[in-house]
This record gives C-alpha cells, structure tokens and sequence, in this order.
C-alpha cells in the first residue's frame, strides 16, 4: 500500500482546536510565555456544547513578566478569532509572581469554549 505524500503532509499541518486555542493565546502574550500544562474537559447543558480549557503560562525574565501583565488585564475582555468556536468566558484563575532569582510569574487561565453551529 501506498500513501500519498500529499495527505500525509496536509494531516501533519492539520491543528486541532486546541493547537488553535493555544496559538491564539501565545499571541495575546506576545508570544512571552510557554504553556506549562493545558487541559482540555467536555462541556455541556441543555443549549449548548463545547470544552473547558485550563492552561499554566509560564513567564521567564522581566521583560516576559511585562508582557504577562498586560496579558491578565487584556484576557478578559479579548475576543478570540477561533472559526467555529466562540470564546464564552476566559478568566484568570491564579497568578503568582516570583522576583528572585530571576523575575517571573506563572499565570493559570480557564476559558470556556463553545461549538456554533
């Protein structure tokens, strides 16, 4: 049997939802920060369907922590570009700062992610 050399490179490129989540959220970082841990858990009610993400950002030096700052305060209010997906909620569950040795601050998020459609 032979594969196709084609569909095997378009599968590899192929980003799941939350390849693309994380993409998205490195960039309201300012790509500052490396996702530590993300977790993803189904989500529904009676009206609607999705996924619940928590994720650990990691910021290392001060110009990084800088940038995670900013990242809190914009979260909230930020609205994400995911197609087929809508942003319902993203929070910020825990944020601690460290200053010695080196400055740096580990910042836990949730975000509520619901399918359309």
């Amino acid at each position: 049997m032979q594969l196709d050399s084609t569909l095997c490179a378009h599968r590899r490129t192929r980003t799941s939802s939350a390849g693309r989540l994380r993409r998205a959220v490195l960039v309201l970082t300012e790509n500052a920060a490396r996702v530590a841990s993300h977790s993803e858990a189904a989500w529904a009610s009676i009206t609607f369907a999705g996924t619940r993400h928590t994720m650990t950002l990691e910021f290392a030096g001060a110009d990084a922590v800088a940038a995670g700052e900013a990242f809190i305060a914009a979260l909230p209010d930020h609205e994400f570009d995911l197609p087929g997906t809508l942003v319902a909620d993203a929070s910020v569950r825990a944020a601690t700062h460290r200053l010695l040795p080196d400055p740096a601050l580990s910042v836990e998020i949730e975000l509520l992610l619901l399918d359309e459609g």
